[in-house]
C-alpha cells in the first residue's frame, strides 16, 4: 500500500485467485471495488503502516470486515515469494489472512488520534522550548 495506490488480492477458501486490481489508496475507490468485485468478503487484511489508522476507521465505518495484520510479521512471509510487488505482496497477505497465519493488530478508534499538521505543530513547538525558555530568562539575569 502506497499513498497512491493500494494493491488488493480476492482469494477463494481454497486459495484460488478470484480478482485482482490497483485502485487508488481513498477508502471509497477499495470499499467500492471491494463491493463489485469481491461479494460475501468474510476478511479483508491489511498491513499495519503510516496510513494504517486512517483506512481502518474510514473502512470499518463502511462495513468492510477488516483484519490488521503487523507489518514485521508479515513481511517473514512475504520475503519468501520470489518476487517483491505490490501485486505479489497482496497475493501473499491474501493467504496469511486466508489461511489464518497471523496475530491481528488493535488499531485505535481514532478518537485519540492528533492530525499530521498539529503534531508537526507539536513537534516544532517542543523542539523550540529550550531556546524560547533560554531567551525569557536571559533579561532576568
Amino acid at each position: 500500500m502506497s499513498q497512491e495506490e493500494t494493491a488488493i488480492c480476492v482469494v477463494d477458501r481454497d486459495g484460488g485467485l478470484l480478482a485482482e486490481a490497483k485502485v487508488a489508496t481513498c477508502p471509497d475507490a477499495i470499499a467500492r471495488w471491494l463491493a463489485e468485485w469481491a461479494e460475501g468478503l468474510e476478511r479483508v487484511g491489511m498491513e499495519t503502516g503510516p496510513l494504517a489508522v486512517w483506512l481502518w476507521n474510514a473502512l470499518t465505518a463502511r462495513q468492510v470486515p477488516l483484519v490488521c495484520l503487523d507489518a514485521r510479521h508479515a513481511s517473514g512471509v512475504l520475503k519468501m515469494m520470489p518476487n517483491k510487488t505490490d501485486r505479489h505482496d497482496a497475493r501473499g497477505l491474501a493467504q496469511i489472512v486466508r489461511t489464518g497465519w497471523f496475530k491481528p493488530v488493535q488499531l485505535e478508534n481514532g478518537e485519540g488520534e492528533i492530525s499530521p499538521t498539529t503534531a508537526a505543530k507539536t513537534a516544532h513547538t517542543t523542539s523550540i522550548l529550550p531556546t524560547l525558555n533560554a531567551n525569557m530568562r536571559r533579561p532576568m539575569r
